[in-house]
């Protein structure tokens, strides 16, 4: 039998919804969850690459913020608070991984066979591509396919915003690991989307 329907509207942002969480109105934490599972969820995807290790980043991540929320002070928006959880929470999934994959324990030299061989010039208007959403789909896609050492680095550096020494402390690596292995990850990005870009060129020309 279908939950009761909730409607998000009844809280105006976020301020207004974390005021209600904190006085504990009875829609408040349905809110939360209706507001922000999707894209926790979508994160949570991004990072593990498993649909099931996902779902449950997803529901360790709502129940870490329910335990930490009386002690959120507001310093980052409510969004970011979450996403940074669930962005911890998935990368203990992929420690937790068997066998254990040690992030930081392969030459991180760049072989002859792993330059990429098509390039295009990646140079859209960033407001255009903020909007493109077949782009955008592209993009994740690409990155979905990265081996896991380069996606985690990606999604940190380039996705999430961190900085290298942030990173760095993310994933349990050196400041180098992370400066060898985002220009490779970018790399593999710009080759797997060359065909695509040439062709979108072609169609613009």
């Amino acid at each position: 039998m279908p939950g009761p329907t909730i409607d998000l509207s009844i809280y105006a942002d976020e301020a207004a919804l974390l005021a209600a969480l904190r006085r504990q109105d009875p829609d408040a934490c349905t809110c939360l969850v209706k507001r922000f599972a999707p894209l926790v969820y979508a994160r949570a995807l991004r990072l593990t690459g498993d649909p099931d290790e996902a779902e449950s980043v997803l529901q360790s991540t709502f129940i870490k913020v329910c335990d930490a929320l009386p002690g959120f002070d507001g310093a980052s928006s409510l969004g970011t608070w979450i996403y940074r959880i669930a962005t911890n929470e998935g990368l203990m999934v992929l420690r937790r991984r068997k066998p254990q994959i040690a992030l930081d324990d392969v030459a991180d030299n760049l072989q002859p066979e792993e330059v990429p061989h098509q390039f295009h010039a990646w140079s859209p208007d960033p407001q255009r591509v903020a909007l493109d959403g077949e782009l955008r789909a592209q993009i994740e896609r690409a990155i979905a396919a990265l081996p896991e050492q380069l996606r985690v680095v990606v999604l940190l550096r380039d996705v999430e915003g961190l900085s290298t020494e942030e990173t760095a402390a993310q994933l349990g690596i050196s400041r180098g690991a992370v400066k060898v292995r985002l220009p490779r990850a970018r790399l593999r990005l710009r080759e797997a989307l060359a065909d695509y870009l040439a062709a979108r060129s072609e169609g613009h020309a």
